[in-house]
């Protein structure tokens, strides 16, 4: 009898142990998510890599990264680079994911989602999981993920801090202009890329054009009042840039000799400078 009593005991325990156990689970809920456990929102995911040393002392700040053509985020947030690229600057790195692997812009062949709606959405869910400061943002983007990159920011320049496409500006037809006031804008591009030229290509047997990077430019120039100034120009390791100043925002174009690529490195500077513009700088 004893015996018997005490397996019973041990039976109950373990139960409430394990409804314990999965009542926590259910509360954590979604909430439970980081590295390769994506984040789930109503209308998509996103990854998140949070750096090894969370900044006490300062406001946590985070890098968006959207992947090209057919891109998965989660090969993003395992790439060893960009996890160090954060774990050095004490920033989050956020990979987002297209609707099958596909970004809606507004000349995109399909539009499968609102990503205007979508990435306020991802913005809010990370101030309120993470507690990222949302004036500490900068948005990334390589090829297909660049397109989006740019419309993001000439839908609305003040959603993120500032802006770094990689290879990929407007298609066309070209915005005639964005309503809203220049963004903090860094665009970097291969001179030698035959994926997404400089100065654009044709897709799906002429019905697509990939738009110029110079004319794409030249919109917020003209925008601005700067359609006849002469660049500063400069260099800066391999990247040899122009650059344009606005009453408000930085418009920037660097390029280098390679081809359809992207480099932590390439993010990491403008991090760098961007902080710098904005006073929040932390120096890694």
């Amino acid at each position: 009898m004893p015996t018997e009593t005490a397996s019973n005991w041990k039976t109950c325990l373990c139960a409430g142990l394990a409804l314990l156990m999965s009542g926590t689970a259910h509360a954590a809920g979604d909430t439970a998510c980081g590295e390769e456990m994506p984040c789930v929102l109503e209308n998509g995911e996103y990854y998140i890599h949070l750096p090894d040393n969370l900044p006490a002392d300062q406001p946590l700040g985070a890098i968006f990264y959207l992947h090209g053509h057919r891109g998965k985020a989660v090969n993003a947030i395992r790439n060893k680079n960009f996890q160090k690229m954060a774990d050095e600057l004490g920033v989050a790195f956020v990979a987002v994911q297209g609707v099958n692997g596909t970004w809606s812009f507004p000349t995109a062949p399909r539009n499968l989602r609102d990503e205007t709606v979508f990435f306020e959405d991802v913005l809010q869910d990370l101030e309120t999981r993470f507690k990222v400061d949302r004036d500490r943002t900068l948005l990334s983007g390589f090829s297909s993920g660049g397109f989006m990159t740019w419309y993001l920011a000439c839908e609305n320049s003040d959603r993120f801090a500032g802006y770094a496409p990689i290879a990929g500006a407007f298609w066309e037809p070209l915005p005639q202009d964005c309503p809203t006031r220049p963004p903090y804008l860094f665009h970097t591009h291969g001179t030698s890329d035959t994926v997404v030229p400089l100065e654009g290509r044709w897709l799906g047997g002429g019905r697509w054009k990939q738009g110029d990077v110079h004319e794409s430019f030249a919109i917020w120039r003209r925008q601005n009042g700067l359609g006849d100034t002469a660049p500063q120009t400069f260099t800066d390791g391999k990247l040899t840039c122009e650059r344009w100043q606005p009453k408000t925002g930085l418009l920037e174009l660097c390029l280098h000799n390679g081809g359809h690529s992207v480099e932590a490195g390439f993010i990491r500077r403008v991090w760098h400078e961007l902080g710098e513009m904005k006073g929040w700088t932390n120096k890694g």
